[in-house]
């Protein structure tokens, strides 16, 4: 067994990795767990318990990836796990409606409100919800007659893996050095265009010139595929200002920040103080409670041209999962307002902490905030766009993120993810990841 602070041996996480090799593309699901983008070999978790991992040699880590996000109250919640167990012994799957995807959806539109959200269709994952939510927003925008093909995204903003959106996608694509995916044709790009976030100039210059063909802009509410780079000077409503103006909609990707940031989600927290809404949005991570669920979401409107109601095609066999809705309802009834506040404590706390150890050793950092949701860029200068995240001490991040696993703190393996706290992480955890950090930051500092 390790040595339960995350600096034991590894050999069984190396086995495995070996193994996997074998039968899985770099032995992973998901690129950025394969440590390309920090180097060494990925830890093979095998066990959470609140706010804690444990690899397959025992070793115990504080847990400040939280699955990307989705485990909001911590790993194994009591409640969560009664849920699944209960749902599960009545069937994984049916291929049929049933009753537990319609009390999620429920809790999905109780908790948005004012009519921004009134139908909800499930999906497996962010990225299905995504490739709907673009299908669907290009449908209602050439219902006057004149087809909308072009979809505006930004650069370093990721929305999945659609051929069409994998353009700049920032976070693993950024991680492996690949700003375009082979396998990707021009033709499925050629009505993608990618504009660099927070540039005002350039998004009003596009719809000047052809704002009766664009479709959609779709965008994270606040970047966190990049790192953590929130809007600057309203961005998010001169979007809604634009596209609401020359008959195009506007999808808020809120798979990372909705029922995180606040009970409502950033929409709730920032936006809709303001009186508007965007047209669709997507949502997924803490909607799910750590099981493969993802919606698209928006008024009845434009919602109900979606199959069978209207023409748009979607389909999924395990959309709407019993056991995946069941955990995701359970996840969203405890996440009330003690909670949130719970929350934005820690990530404070978190982030407090941490820039102090880098100050400290004389590190150049920014830590960069949205929500809950935060991350350190290693550069002097604030980041605002994902040209700016590129020019970070990349370097600098890789021996930090190792030193704090080493001394028992598990960070997202790649210098452009938002970090995550959840609702069980203790005073202890905090105070540990402050020890901690001292040492990674003159390790920081050296590289």
């Amino acid at each position: 067994m390790g040595s339960g602070s995350g600096a034991g041996s590894i050999q069984h996480s190396l086995a495995w990795h070996q193994r996997a090799q074998h039968v899985i593309p770099g032995g992973v699901s998901s690129p950025v767990r394969a440590f390309k983008g920090v180097g060494g070999n990925p830890r093979y978790m095998v066990r959470g318990l609140g706010s804690k991992v444990w690899d397959a040699d025992g070793n115990e880590y504080i847990d400040l990836i939280g699955s990307w996000g989705p485990m909001i109250l911590g790993h194994a919640h009591p409640s969560v796990v009664s849920a699944v167990r209960e749902a599960a012994e009545k069937s994984a799957s049916f291929g049929a409606p049933s009753p537990n995807e319609v009390l999620l959806a429920e809790e999905i539109v109780r908790r948005v409100g004012g009519g921004a959200v009134e139908r909800v269709r499930f999906v497996s994952s962010g990225t299905e919800a995504v490739m709907t939510a673009v299908r669907l927003a290009r449908a209602a925008a050439s219902r006057s007659g004149q087809q909308r093909n072009i979809i505006v995204k930004f650069a370093g903003c990721y929305h999945g893996h659609t051929d069409a959106l994998l353009v700049q996608a920032g976070s693993g694509v950024a991680t492996l050095g690949l700003p375009n995916s082979p396998g990707v044709t021009e033709g499925a790009v050629q009505d993608t265009v990618v504009l660099d976030y927070n540039d005002a100039a350039s998004l009003e210059q596009l719809f000047a010139n052809r704002g009766a063909e664009i479709a959609a802009v779709i965008t994270e509410p606040t970047p966190a595929n990049m790192g953590v780079a929130p809007p600057q000077n309203d961005f998010n409503g001169l979007i809604r200002r634009l596209t609401a103006q020359h008959g195009a909609l506007m999808i808020l990707d809120e798979v990372m920040t909705g029922f995180r940031v606040s009970a409502s989600g950033w929409f709730g927290k920032f936006i809709e103080p303001e009186g508007w809404a965007p047209d669709l949005f997507t949502y997924g991570k803490v909607i799910g409670g750590g099981y493969p669920v993802a919606a698209v979401a928006g008024p009845s409107h434009i919602m109900d041209m979606l199959a069978p109601v209207g023409s748009v095609y979607q389909a999924g066999t395990l959309s709407g999962n019993p056991v995946a809705t069941a955990a995701g309802l359970a996840t969203l009834q405890l996440c009330d307002d003690a909670l949130y506040a719970a929350l934005d404590t820690r990530a404070r706390q978190v982030g407090e902490v941490i820039s102090e150890a880098f100050t400290r050793a004389g590190v150049a950092h920014q830590l960069q905030t949205g929500g809950n949701l935060f991350s350190f860029f290693f550069t002097d200068e604030p980041v605002r766009n994902f040209a700016q995240a590129q020019t970070q001490n990349v370097a600098a991040f890789n021996a930090f993120f190792h030193a704090m696993l080493e001394g028992g703190v598990s960070l997202p393996p790649s210098a452009f993810e938002a970090w995550f706290v959840s609702g069980a992480i203790t005073d202890a955890d905090v105070e540990k990841i402050a020890a901690v950090a001292r040492g990674a930051a003159e390790a920081a500092a050296r590289a």
